[in-house]
């Protein structure tokens, strides 16, 4: 598995758009998208003005192959449009995933 965390500011007013941005990505993009398993939409404890976003795929190459994807692009565009700047992200192998119940 390959997954990723972006690290985002949503500009003032944009939170509830940007929580409504990635539910859209899950249930409009998602299902036409190989790989993708799971995501998270967090707050940051320490600094509730920063989200963190992860993201879950099969493999490496079907990260690539989502990120290259033209639709990912213009979603990513319209998200970064509800934020104070470019996500900080971090990319790599995912070594564990777990869940107890249902999610």
């Amino acid at each position: 598995m390959f997954g990723t965390i972006a690290v985002v500011t949503p500009r003032s007013g944009q939170e509830e758009a940007v929580v409504a941005h990635f539910h859209r990505w899950w249930k409009d993009r998602a299902p036409r998208v190989p790989g993708a398993l799971l995501g998270t939409l967090n707050r940051e404890a320490s600094n509730p003005a920063e989200l963190l976003m992860t993201v879950v795929f099969s493999s490496q190459a079907a990260y690539e192959a989502n990120a290259a994807d033209p639709e990912q692009d213009t979603w990513y565009r319209e998200l970064v449009a509800l934020l104070e700047g470019e996500p900080r992200w971090i990319d790599g192998d995912v070594l564990a995933v777990h869940c107890r119940g249902a999610i």
